[in-house]
């Protein structure tokens, strides 16, 4: 059975054909020609391109010895769901999810026990210090929010976290434009090189993060990093008193596809930085494979501070270890249309101002 061979064309991506009078592959439709070398070498890349290799061993936590966690309570708020636990001397308590009160009853259980924690470093004290500083200099935010809003509640909680580690090896090829323009007294001319540019190499990976908590939205988790993992110590239940814990509901398994987003997405920009002196680079494919991959279980320290204006919550997360504080705050809209008028305006000057000086001109 005869294999029909089909060869895209690199530039435009048509399929490209030999053209016996100049001897040369020729593409039909922007009449690119390629050296039969050069299209093999081509050729030859393609064929070795590999598929991602993406898989972990996710042996993260360990189980709990007899009695390790007679000291822990735990409840399930029967508002928003989230299971929250806390030492035996919390009795009753507010969810830092949605605010709902809360009384710790139950004996908890049915969870890997923590392979490390970072420690809270910094206090309630501190927490509010930052929200403070969070809404200063907002010109947009509305006056009476700052002056009459009040925090309802500050929580302490050790949000889940598993934890990635991994060899990666990568091969990425990109699709490389150079761009040259020069004129004569008759002419323009504009004349655009096409390339096809090949990184290979490996990176390391180290605790890359994954929050396992449905409770604490990704994205806010994210906004907070980075943690100083060199402060993290192995896991104690002592480090939990005077604090919640969130119990994992996102279990490592499941939070593989988000790691493997970010640690493609790291290896990608890494690689990127690299190709140098195009006008236009792009991605054509990339294979990743990874090596040694390995999950941990970790407590990290965040302050929940919720506060309410005009009927509306707003949940504000601060890094217990570094200080780094996110939330979303009101927009005054009167404030906004004044600000927007005058740069409307501002705009329209400087046009009105360059029109009439093209018509003295």
């Amino acid at each position: 059975m005869a294999v029909l061979q089909e060869y895209k064309c690199p530039c435009c991506g048509g399929a490209i054909a030999f053209d016996s009078s100049i001897q040369k592959m020729k593409c039909p439709y922007c009449d690119t020609e390629f050296e039969m070398e050069a299209l093999a070498g081509y050729d030859s890349e393609l064929k070795n391109t590999r598929e991602d290799d993406m898989s972990w061993e996710t042996s993260a936590g360990s189980e709990w010895q007899e009695g390790e966690a007679d000291g822990l309570r735990s409840f399930v708020c029967k508002s928003c769901g989230g299971e929250i636990i806390g030492d035996e001397n919390t009795a009753a308590t507010s969810c830092p999810f949605c605010g709902n009160p809360v009384v710790m009853m139950g004996q908890f259980s049915g969870a890997l026990k923590p392979d490390y924690v970072i420690p809270f470093r910094l206090d309630k004290k501190a927490a509010k210090e930052a929200l403070n500083r969070h809404y200063s200099g907002k010109r947009l935010l509305p006056k009476v929010f700052r002056d009459q809003n009040h925090i309802d509640e500050i929580k302490g909680v050790y949000v889940p976290f598993w934890l990635f580690d991994a060899d990666a090896e990568a091969d990425i090829r990109y699709r490389a434009t150079q761009v040259r323009a020069w004129s004569d007294s008759s002419y323009n001319y504009t004349e655009t090189s096409f390339y096809s540019v090949s990184r290979s190499g490996s990176i390391s990976f180290e605790k890359v993060p994954v929050d396992g908590s449905t409770n604490m939205p990704d994205a806010l988790m994210e906004s907070i990093e980075p943690y100083d993992f060199s402060e993290a110590v192995d896991f104690q239940t002592a480090y939990l008193a005077g604090y919640l814990a969130d119990k994992y509901d996102v279990d490592a398994e499941q939070s593989i596809e988000h790691a493997n987003e970010r640690i493609r997405q790291s290896t990608a920009d890494a690689f990127a930085d690299t190709v140098e002196g195009y006008t236009t680079v792009s991605p054509e494919s990339t294979s990743i494979r990874l090596q040694n991959g390995k999950a941990k279980y970790a407590l990290l320290p965040v302050w929940i501070l919720n506060t309410t204006w005009n009927g509306q919550k707003y949940t504000f997360a601060m890094n217990g270890q570094t200080g780094k504080l996110i939330g979303d705050l009101p927009l005054d809209k009167g404030a906004y249309r004044k600000w927007l008028f005058g740069l409307t305006g501002i705009v329209g000057a400087a046009v009105f101002a360059l029109s009439y000086l093209m018509w003295l001109l």
